[in-house]
């Protein structure tokens, strides 16, 4: 009932983890069962080890949190030899989230992955500064975006999704642009930027200033570009933001969305996607749907 098979691939559920929330998986693994995880989309991964922003990185807000992690990762070479031979021991899809500073770093890091038995497919955060377009994140500029994908899909054996920012004007833009590039899927929506201030100190809350803004609160804002994105193009649209109950994964898929990723609820209930999954079933028995691709935009305009 809930298997579903997107860009070539076989998932068991439709329901996978957050890159930047659930490590590599492999540190949940004494608080759930993995092999009930579609799929794991592990943190990002750059071409060599990084050690992310200075504290404090993470603040607590309504309805939410605020991080600026920095994208603290081991390199891809570390991934590939330390961590992916233990995940292959469960039945969990691997995804890698990648990034880079430049279109070159992005292609490094795809590259490093080919071949690699175990990792199913590959997502690119497209949110990252370009250092070689003074700062300006590749995923607002719908030109950038499609080169990413390009550089990425030349020497990717695997499927590639482009992880949507929701920085942008027109989501809608650079989803076409990057299906136009090669891209077998998109993941919608990266986090929203924020900013939070301690009024005694007079100072913000991240040594950063700026962090990315996580949780419940921006769910509305999620299932609408979702909805948008999902009429604009042909390929699976996978959903991201505040997903916290089963109810919040099913107004994902009815909007559009072929699976769903759990982030931020991973912090307070490890056991989130495990209780997701079972709602969706009992969902789906109890309104007669026979797949998870019956409900995918099945909203009733």
């Amino acid at each position: 009932m809930l298997k579903v098979k997107l860009f070539g691939v076989e998932f068991e559920n439709p329901v996978w983890t957050a890159s930047g929330t659930f490590g590599f998986g492999l540190e949940y693994a004494p608080y759930l069962d993995l092999n009930r995880v579609g799929a794991v989309c592990v943190k990002g991964l750059s071409v060599k080890p990084r050690e992310g922003n200075e504290p404090p990185r993470i603040w607590e807000t309504p309805c939410g949190m605020l991080n600026a992690i920095g994208l603290q990762n081991p390199g891809v070479e570390y991934f590939v030899e330390e961590i992916v031979p233990k995940l292959k021991e469960y039945r969990c899809r691997v995804i890698a989230n990648i990034y880079g500073s430049t279109v070159e770093e992005y292609r490094a890091v795809a590259a490093a992955l080919k071949g690699v038995d175990g990792v199913d497919a590959v997502e690119l955060n497209v949110s990252c500064p370009n250092v070689k377009k003074g700062g300006l994140a590749f995923g607002v500029d719908p030109v950038e975006a499609a080169r990413v994908t390009e550089a990425v899909k030349s020497v990717c054996d695997k499927p590639v999704i482009v992880k949507l920012s929701p920085n942008v004007t027109d989501p809608v833009e650079i989803a076409k642009a990057v299906e136009s590039a090669g891209a077998d899927a998109i993941s919608a929506i990266n986090t929203l930027l924020g900013m939070a201030i301690d009024i005694r100190k007079r100072k913000p809350r991240l040594k950063n200033r700026f962090g990315g803004l996580s949780g419940p609160a921006i769910k509305p804002v999620a299932v609408r570009i979702v909805y948008q994105v999902s009429k604009a193009v042909s390929v699976p649209v996978i959903g991201i933001g505040g997903i916290t109950t089963w109810e919040d994964a099913v107004e994902f898929f009815l909007a559009g969305a072929s699976a769903v990723q759990v982030g931020t609820a991973n912090f307070f209930n490890p056991k989130a996607v495990e209780e997701i999954v079972a709602g969706i079933e009992n969902y789906m028995r109890e309104e007669g749907f026979k797949s998870v691709g019956e409900m995918v935009g099945a909203l009733r305009e």
